[in-house]
């Protein structure tokens, strides 16, 4: 027969247990752009893996690249008394008032990957690159490569209005700056996506006499990369020799056209924004810690000098 002391000790040990899962299996919401990337896809994934080893209920809602779904979801979510939402904002603008609405519901917010032209204080932190950097290392491989040649470039932007588009064109321009020899000669959007970029490509390579006035191609991601490489072949031209093609997100596909010598470099942009996000907020549920406002992922220039083909095999299981 237990002692009195023995039954009040487990007693609080139950408790405590309690608690801590009390603090541990929240439940989250994720309202995702969409998936019009293979870079999307895998953040999606590994958002649901993380969710799934850490015990949480993630509620998922799949935006299909609409601002107002992305807007209903979050409202369902404060409607539902979530404990936290995730957004991955399609745009950066217009999110001021759901934003306040989950923050006098007292529902914590972490952006994943992109930001939002709100104050700080209607989100907990964000997580993500710094953008405007992988621009700028894209710009600066370019500028190393040419060594001094002349170059025309084409670019392919992302969303019009989302903070990728923004901050890629403004640190590869700023890369560029001051190298004459580079112009920047067509530029528009491709909306991410691997179909639109090639069809943009399509119409570059028609204005610039079939391509031969083009030197090299700069993609806001790699799907709008590995299309245009398509169009460049279609094209009769050989891309990656004829057309220099640097991109952004270094998902498994980009790596098989550098392996073939159709790309020539890549920055990557980490899928695993979930788990810095639920670490903060897993922390900010214990006991209040409260997160630096912006989480900085890594990022790293591949280039076809790095084995492209093992890095595939690396990465090709990962959700892209």
């Amino acid at each position: 027969m237990k002692s009195s002391k023995a039954i009040l000790g487990a007693g609080i040990l139950a408790s405590m247990l309690m608690m801590s899962s009390s603090v541990l299996a929240q439940t989250v919401g994720f309202s995702q752009i969409g998936s019009e990337s293979g870079w999307r896809a895998a953040e999606t994934t590994l958002t649901q893996q993380q969710a799934k080893e850490r015990g949480i209920d993630l509620k998922f809602a799949d935006a299909q690249q609409k601002q107002e779904n992305q807007i209903k979801a979050l409202k369902s979510f404060i409607a539902q008394g979530v404990d936290a939402i995730l957004l991955a904002p399609v745009v950066a603008t217009g999110w001021d008032s759901v934003l306040e609405e989950a923050k006098e519901a007292e529902i914590p917010v972490i952006l994943l990957d992109r930001m939002v032209d709100s104050s700080d204080d209607l989100y907990l932190t964000a997580v993500g690159s710094d953008l405007v950097h992988e621009g700028s290392v894209a710009g600066k491989w370019l500028v190393d490569e040419l060594a001094g040649k002349d170059c025309n470039v084409v670019e392919l932007q992302g969303t019009t209005g989302s903070s990728p588009a923004i901050d890629r064109k403004k640190g590869f321009e700023e890369a560029i700056a001051g190298h004459a020899n580079i112009k920047l000669i067509r530029s528009q959007t491709g909306d991410f996506t691997r179909t639109k970029g090639k069809e943009v490509m399509e119409s570059f390579l028609k204005a610039e006499d079939g391509g031969k006035n083009i030197c090299a191609l700069y993609a806001h991601n790699d799907d709008m990369a590995v299309g245009a490489i398509q169009a460049i072949k279609e094209a009769g031209l050989k891309p990656g020799e004829d057309i220099l093609v640097v991109s952004i997100d270094a998902v498994p596909d980009i790596f098989q056209a550098m392996a073939a010598g159709e790309a020539n470099a890549t920055v990557e942009l980490t899928p695993n924004m979930a788990g810095p996000a639920f670490d903060a907020l897993a922390a900010y549920m214990k006991d209040g810690t409260m997160p630096p406002k912006f989480i900085q992922t890594e990022s790293k220039l591949y280039t076809q000098a790095d084995d492209p083909q093992a890095v595939y095999e690396q990465k090709k299981d990962l959700g892209y």
